[in-house]
């Protein structure tokens, strides 16, 4: 897979983060901590507001997909992003940290205001979103021309796009006629449970390389890890669960690989599984083997549990490259 390049399709989001004491406030409205829930743009502002006058935020650009993107740019792999924003300000802001990443930005746009993420990350480092998808919920099976594929060799899908099913059908079947190889990160385990058929389908029938952590894997097979591990790699050519603290497994067809846990002072986990996705692509594009792949993975997850938010400075990313070149 040397030199490939990777195009990612999800929702381009801004992240308004803010460090919470506890679950109060995730209770009062009712979001079930560690999830992902969908709300209205309205709910999202006067939260947002309310999160920032109470305990500061800060902002930057996320959304899955375009998180792993970054990563993998940063990591030196030529990577692109798939979306729609807002004619606004966010959706201005969205596209210079892109761009500032050095992902090439895809960005069709709307009328309607770029989405947004209200994350609260509680002291022991979960997170908790609500979501408002804006703009990015509008790109629609007629945006995605055969010629915005061209030139890219593994397209990267988020799982939360099973919200635009019938885009979502187009975009992954376009690639796939492309000859692309498809990976798919599995969304939040609530999301998983909501769509289980559709998302089985794509894997059976489309996906290449799922990634999924503990509970997602769960959500869609109803097994437990390793279980769920076998039976996603008979689906598939790569599966990934990743078991938290435990680490992560990693199986092509007969071969498993166990990927040890790395020691982490965890104060945000918002990002980990993308950039885990971000490490385990840019060893296999490097024709790595599963467990150098596996192990990019873990570093570059293990750094970003130690920062709040989805984006590292330079300095965090010289250690990231140190702790790689000693593998």
């Amino acid at each position: 897979m040397a030199n490939k390049k990777i195009l990612g399709i999800g929702s381009a989001l801004v992240d308004i983060l803010s460090q919470v004491p506890d679950e109060t406030i995730m209770n009062e409205l009712g979001l079930p901590k560690g999830s992902m829930t969908y709300v209205k743009a309205d709910d999202a502002v006067k939260l947002s507001e309310r999160l920032a006058q109470r305990y500061g935020s800060q902002r930057a650009s996320g959304g899955s997909a375009a998180n792993t993107m970054s990563g993998l740019a940063q990591l030196g792999i030529e990577a692109g992003f798939l979306s729609k924003i807002g004619k606004d300000e966010m959706g201005e802001f969205f596209t210079k940290q892109m761009t500032d990443t050095h992902v090439k930005p895809l960005m069709l746009t709307s009328d309607t205001p770029t989405g947004r993420v209200t994350g609260m990350v509680t002291p022991d480092g979960e997170r908790t979103f609500a979501t408002c998808l804006g703009a990015s919920i509008e790109l629609s099976p007629d945006d995605i021309k055969p010629e915005l594929l061209d030139g890219w060799d593994i397209f990267y899908i988020e799982g939360y796009l099973v919200a635009n099913p019938n885009m979502l059908k187009k975009a992954i079947s376009t690639a796939k006629a492309k000859g692309m190889t498809i990976a798919i990160d599995l969304a939040s385990y609530n999301v998983v449970e909501e769509s289980r058929d559709f998302l089985m389908n794509l894997v059976e029938n489309y996906v290449d390389i799922v990634f999924a952590n503990e509970k997602e894997a769960f959500a869609l097979t109803g097994m437990e890890p390793e279980d769920a591990l076998h039976f996603l790699a008979e689906r598939c050519d790569i599966a990934v669960v990743k078991v938290g603290a435990k680490g992560a497994l990693v199986q092509h067809r007969d071969q498993v690989v166990v990927i040890p846990p790395m020691k982490a002072e965890v104060v945000d986990t918002t990002g980990a599984g993308d950039m885990w996705a971000a490490g385990f692509l840019a060893g296999l594009v490097k024709n790595e083997s599963l467990q150098k792949c596996g192990m990019m993975g873990a570093i570059v997850a293990k750094n970003i549990i130690e920062v709040v938010g989805a984006k590292m400075d330079a300095a965090r990313w010289e250690k990231i490259y140190a702790a790689i070149a000693n593998l």
